[in-house]
């Protein structure tokens, strides 16, 4: 009866305006706990004795990438501060302080062995530019220009016809036509398609339901995944293929694993993972609806503008399926839709304003901490100071994925392949039948390129991952959760099919 009270409205605003006052208290509270806890864990790694690491020989630069390393790994999953400024905190410290433009008193004088290998200032800023950056831009630009056009709306409703209007099933569409074409273009190429399509499916759910955050995931889950099926699909396929295939009196294994091979063990685990992808998706997002009904806004326009956004587009989609006919890379393709829409205008400044600029400052941090890992030559150095060839075939194979896995999820993956690949190809070789009961050398190579496929727990773990984030529908902890679930159920099944194929001499 008291809310008919005339100053109902005003006392319940009061009420709200208060609660909300103690909340924010309490959350800045929090969120300075926080930041005083990860700063304090970063000044005793940077302070503490180098023999503590167990590294030897650890430089002073390489030290302290390691502190800032746990700086950006703790600050990107307790987001004390917004992901976007930890990566430009990330840049600035190793410019400052680990770079060859940074702090003399720092970088240079006294013993060059024991301050270290200084990362080139260059090639941290040049990461706000890297080609990756680029391929963001031209996805977003291509994603703005479908929307203008009404491209999006049509496609969408094109892909999505085949599974109905039942929730899980669209879902589940995604989640297969994202895999499918991820296991013939770049990840990154085909979750900018894809998250183009995606956009009048979100707007036509209801608003407060968890469906949207399972869609948006369903992105980076399939492309991550979809790229384990060939041998193209992802880099550390081709690296991992390469140390196999190469031939005995050129260093390599000479096992003459082909395309074929590839696929036929490859792609039905992929297909399970998409399926275990989706239920896990449905349980842990549920829709609040049973059904979607799509009814996507947006219409199919006719004048001279949608028709060159379709050309493009069109022409985009087939120069990235066909690049090693054409030898144009996927980030230099990304960039012709740009030059093409802003040239004729159907992309105005105003426009350029829509791209998410916060989520490219996000990935250019990631990008920053792995050139410093790299550069520095802390990578090289921890992936040495491992005793690989004094652990037990079992561990060598199942140590080898965990610590791919874990490097993955900061670090490109390719690079972690590449840095991994050369050093356990010699210790298989080396191991001889020791590893035939566990599935040889195929195993331990192959598993490299699973493990680092499935790293995906933060926006900046790979491309699809950042770009779904961009979206605004997933908070960090549901990507945390979701990619940690499909990291341990994917290495589970994928050492375990790898070594059973291996022990029978499938592989």
């Amino acid at each position: 009866m008291f809310t008919s009270f005339k100053g109902f409205d005003l006392i319940d605003k009061y009420q709200k305006a208060k609660k909300a006052k103690k909340d924010n208290k309490r959350s800045n509270k929090a969120k300075l706990i926080k930041i005083l806890f990860v700063v304090a864990v970063s000044l005793i790694l940077w302070f503490l004795p180098s023999d503590s690491f167990g590294i030897e020989n650890l430089t002073a630069i390489e030290q302290r990438v390691i502190a800032i390393f746990a700086f950006a790994v703790l600050m990107w999953i307790l987001e004390a501060i917004p992901s976007w400024a930890t990566s430009m905190m990330v840049v600035v410290l190793l410019l400052v302080t680990c770079s060859d433009g940074g702090l003399d008193f720092l970088t240079e004088g006294g013993d060059a062995a024991v301050i270290g290998k200084t990362i080139k200032y260059k090639s941290l800023m040049a990461c706000f530019a890297d080609p990756i950056i680029m391929l963001f831009i031209g996805g977003f630009v291509l994603a703005i220009a479908a929307t203008k056009s009404g491209l999006d709306s049509v496609l969408a409703k094109a892909l999505l016809k085949p599974f109905g209007t039942q929730s899980k099933f669209v879902l589940l569409g995604f989640l297969l036509v994202t895999a499918i074409f991820s296991m013939f273009l770049s990840n990154t190429a085909t979750a900018a398609m894809m998250l183009t399509f995606l956009t009048p499916v979100l707007k036509a759910l209801p608003a407060d339901g968890k469906g949207k955050i399972a869609l948006a995931m369903a992105i980076p889950v399939a492309a991550n995944i979809g790229g384990i099926g060939t041998p193209i699909g992802t880099p550390p396929n081709a690296i991992a293929l390469k140390a196999l295939n190469t031939s005995i009196e050129d260093g390599g294994l000479g096992l003459n694993i082909g395309f074929g091979d590839w696929m036929m063990f490859m792609l039905p685990f992929t297909i399970l993972l998409i399926f275990i992808g989706w239920f896990i998706l449905v349980k842990m997002f549920p829709f609040k609806a049973k059904t979607i009904e799509l009814d996507i806004k947006g219409e199919n326009k006719k004048d001279w503008r949608s028709t060159l956004v379709k050309i493009t587009f069109i022409i985009t989609i087939l120069l990235w399926m066909t690049d090693k006919v054409t030898g144009l890379n996927a980030n230099v393709v990304a960039m012709i839709p740009v030059g093409i829409f802003c040239a004729t205008g159907i992309i105005t400044r105003n426009d350029l304003s829509e791209i998410n600029w916060s989520v490219l400052w996000m990935v250019a941090g990631g990008f920053a901490l792995g050139v410093a890992l790299n550069e520095s030559g802390l990578a090289a150095h921890m992936i040495n100071s491992i005793p690989f060839d004094s652990w037990a075939p079992l561990l060598v194979i199942i140590g080898s994925g965990l610590i791919c896995y874990l490097l993955s999820n900061f670090i490109s993956n390719t690079a972690t392949a590449a840095l991994l690949v050369p050093i356990l190809a010699v210790i298989g070789k080396g191991m001889g039948s020791a590893l035939a009961p566990l599935g040889g050398v195929s195993a331990l190579l192959i598993g490299i390129a699973i493990a680092a496929s499935l790293a995906m727990i933060l926006p900046i773990s790979t491309p699809p991952n950042a770009l779904a984030h961009a979206t605004g529908m997933i908070e960090q902890k549901d990507m945390v959760k979701t990619g940690i679930i499909m990291g341990v159920i994917g290495l589970i099944l994928g050492y375990t099919m790898l070594i059973i194929l291996g022990s029978f001499g499938i592989i």
